[in-house]
């Protein structure tokens, strides 16, 4: 007997089963009925079953356009960074060219110091100034390299009392920078520095607690002004 034939018997015996007396005949007939529906709803079920899922040409079409929206972002990646590294790299050739130009005008400042920490601002009142303090110190280790802050004639380089071991350049606009407390100076006077150029090293010589420079910013060589202010005005950032 096969499988269908044995559900159809297993049927026919519930209903039997359930039937008493001169209701066996009527049961019959509705287990077959059940019978015949509950066929029909399976066959639906199966049918419903294979032909809600997409098919393989569906999913092979899905599958190939993400593939195709994923090469146009990849591509439009790729674009915006290679404009944005031109753009950076044409933003870099034009400093570069502005600084040339500065530098050939004379104009180009830099800062005198690296690595350095402020240990005293302009105006500072305290005990180790007659009165306020007249620059900036930038403390750093004794022999830290020290630059022009702009390009300029060197007019003093020598011993000065209390500010030790100094060196003064004027620069073009009339402007005087004094760097003082060196620890070494190897310019001389009269001698053309550029931007950047070292002068000298730092130190502790005169009155000093401590290896720093102490840089003053006289403009038309008249009293100091703060540093700080000057240098940020000239586009640095201390």
């Amino acid at each position: 007997m096969g499988p269908s034939r044995s559900a159809n018997a297993a049927v026919d015996l519930a209903g039997l089963s359930a039937a008493r007396g001169d209701d066996q005949l009527t049961a019959l007939v509705t287990a077959r009925i059940n019978r015949r529906q509950l066929a029909t709803r399976d066959g639906s079920r199966g049918e419903l079953s294979q032909s809600s899922g997409p098919s393989e040409q569906v999913i092979a079409a899905l599958a190939a356009a993400r593939a195709a929206k994923l090469d146009i972002a990849r591509s439009q990646i790729a674009r915006r960074a290679a404009a944005l590294a031109a753009a950076k790299t044409a933003a870099a050739r034009a400093h570069d060219q502005a600084e040339k130009k500065a530098r050939a005008a004379g104009t180009a400042v830099e800062m005198p110091v690296s690595g350095y920490r402020i240990t005293a601002v302009f105006g500072q009142g305290g005990s180790r100034w007659a009165r306020n303090h007249t620059g900036t110190d930038f403390a750093a280790p004794t022999g830290t390299r020290v630059g022009a802050v702009m390009q300029g004639v060197v007019i003093s380089a020598g011993q000065a009392g209390p500010y030790g071991n100094q060196i003064k350049i004027r620069h073009a606009d009339g402007t005087e920078t004094w760097y003082n407390h060196l620890s070494k100076i190897i310019v001389t006077v009269g001698e053309r520095v550029d931007a950047g150029e070292q002068i000298g090293a730092v130190g502790s010589t005169g009155n000093s607690t401590g290896p720093h420079l102490h840089l003053e910013i006289r403009p038309g060589g008249a009293g100091p002004v703060d540093p700080m202010r000057w240098l940020r005005a000239h586009g640095l950032s201390p």
